[in-house]
């Protein structure tokens, strides 16, 4: 409160000041000059010290620099104007086509905020309740335990407590060529084992996202794509906004995304399937993601004189409240709590409620946060995968609103990044040394023709070992033509796949279980490194021999 009382402090000393000199100035020009200081010490009480466009400019070029970012795209929304709305670099490392306002990037998990405000519309129709009973929606909804699939709610469906692990499941949607249909994806939701009590612990999940677009789709009697683009994409004029996989791959001023890969960016495959789009799956322009934003801090509201609502003021706060508890650090802005609320992440940040989401696809993260109280929006939109990047640049700007000063955001998130690089670099170079000593020393392992053949699992399909004809063990995922790669021994009963496409940095264990004759009967798999994007959930599947 310093900075606010210093403001009074100077405006009464003014006053003083200015009775004394009634001759030379009139009333008029005497209130003019209290209110112009006494408003410069609220802004210095608030912080809000904004950075210029210059200044963000300057941020996301060391930011770009700094993480090897080809292009990216920068919104800030500030008392109900868009004050920034930047762009940068490249599309694509192949095409060079310049980013420009109207280039689709993929949003990824920001796509959730759009799912949790389409049942908000349907609640404020009276067409259900966040706590309606998925199972009266869905019949065929079915989880492992029958007691947790009787109590699942709508607003369970949102909240990341369900019981199953982090990412669980996911591989049914990723890679984007999976076969996995919308029914067998929720048909093979009853084998996914939880790891936690039900409503007891945070595992951030997609596949209930995916469910819960299919309960938007019941209810209203559109798909969820028409229902999106209805409801949200045309009444805020979102004309540079696509769900569709298709439409979104022939779009001509999109990005590419992009992952390092031995030093060298490499463009990445198509992340999620289509069934997967609730969850992950719009792409949009920094043009209309600003629109959205401007609507979401107006806690829906929209058009002139904000007299159109997305959705009604009661929804937008309820979908801003805390649901489910997550891990909290203070940091740098004194933050007390962190939750997970119906399609965004809450915190509070030196004493504001700060609303945020983060989006990762392959080789494209994005970041949108909100700060209600300051009106306050900020977008971060790129076409490579490392989140320090789009922290820098969003806590760059935060930070300017919030008064922390003497933060360098880039060096902290390169630190980092670093030093988790470093971690997982020594653990792949380990298993790739050990691999490679088993090859020199022409360690056989186990016999080959007690580990080929077809395995099972039962929520995920088959996969085949196989020799191939130049005598190299090959892995094959029938429902997964992606997660195809070679086999190698690694120690005892453990081998290594390494997919082909070496972008996906998730290549993992494959550990097999022996039958009393030594022959292998299944096998379980993990990833290898710690950085391995956790929706390949290997650690998930139980692989069982399906012929001998």
């Amino acid at each position: 409160m310093r900075g606010l009382f210093s403001a009074i402090k100077i405006v009464c000393l003014l006053s003083l000041k200015l009775n004394s000199q009634r001759k030379t100035i009139n009333m008029k020009n005497k209130l003019n000059l209290i209110f112009s200081v006494f408003f410069i010490g609220l802004l210095h009480f608030s912080g809000f010290a904004q950075l210029n466009s210059a200044q963000v400019d300057s941020v996301v070029e060391k930011t770009m620099k700094t993480f090897n970012v080809p292009g990216m795209a920068v919104a800030v929304i500030k008392d109900g104007e868009i004050i920034i709305e930047n762009t940068y670099g490249i599309q694509s490392v192949e095409t060079k086509k310049p980013v420009n306002k109207q280039t689709l990037f993929g949003v990824a998990s920001n796509t959730k905020a759009f799912t949790s405000a389409a049942l908000a519309q349907l609640i404020d129709e009276g067409k259900l309740e966040w706590d309606t009973k998925v199972t009266d929606i869905i019949p065929g909804f079915k989880l492992y335990d029958a007691y947790v699939t009787s109590e699942f709610t709508v607003r369970d469906l949102l909240v990341h407590r369900s019981g199953l692990g982090l990412g669980a499941g996911d591989l049914m949607v990723i890679p984007a060529s999976n076969t996995t249909t919308l029914e067998e994806m929720i048909h093979n939701l009853r084998y996914l084992k939880p790891v936690s009590s039900f409503r007891t612990k945070y595992d951030y999940d997609n596949l209930l996202y995916v469910v819960a677009g299919e309960i938007v789709a019941r209810v209203s009697g559109e798909s969820y794509d028409e229902y999106i683009e209805n409801n949200f994409f045309k009444p805020l004029g979102m004309t540079r906004s696509l769900l569709n996989i298709e439409e979104i791959e022939k779009d001509q001023n999109r990005i590419d995304g992009h992952a390092p890969v031995d030093g060298k960016l490499q463009i990445t495959p198509p992340t999620f399937t289509q069934i997967s789009t609730p969850a992950a799956g719009i792409y949009a322009s920094i043009e209309d993601m600003s629109k959205w934003v401007k609507a979401r801090i107006n806690y829906g509201r929209y058009g002139e004189n904000l007299k159109d609502s997305l959705f009604s003021k009661k929804q937008a706060k309820e979908m801003w409240t805390a649901q489910t508890l997550t891990p909290t650090a203070k940091g740098d802005y004194n933050t007390n709590f962190s939750a997970y609320a119906l399609g965004w992440v809450v915190k509070d940040v030196k004493g504001h409620l700060e609303v945020s989401h983060t989006g990762g696809l392959f080789g494209i993260v994005s970041q949108v946060t909100i700060i209600p109280e300051l009106e306050l929006g900020i977008i971060v939109l790129t076409n490579q995968e490392s989140g320090a990047a789009f922290m820098s640049v969003t806590n760059s700007i935060k930070d300017a609103y919030l008064g922390v000063k003497g933060k360098d955001r880039i060096d902290q998130y390169y630190q980092n990044r670093l030093k988790a690089e470093k971690r997982a670099d020594s653990i792949t170079q380990k298993v790739a040394q050990e691999i490679e000593k088993q090859l020199k020393n022409k360690s056989q392992g186990l016999p080959e023709k007690d580990i080929v053949g077809e395995y099972k699992d039962d929520w995920f399909g088959k996969v085949k070992i196989e020799k191939n004809k130049k005598g190299k063990l090959r892995f094959e995922a029938e429902k997964s033509p992606e997660l195809i790669g070679e086999v190698s021994f690694y120690k005892g009963t453990t081998y290594v796949v390494r997919w082909d496409n070496a972008s996906f940095n998730a290549d993992a264990y494959i550990n097999f279980d022996l039958d009393t004759e030594g022959k292998a009967k299944g096998f379980s798999m993990k990833a290898i490194s710690p950085l391995t994007d956790f929706s390949f959930d290997f650690h998930d599947l139980d692989f069982k021999r399906v012929n001998n």
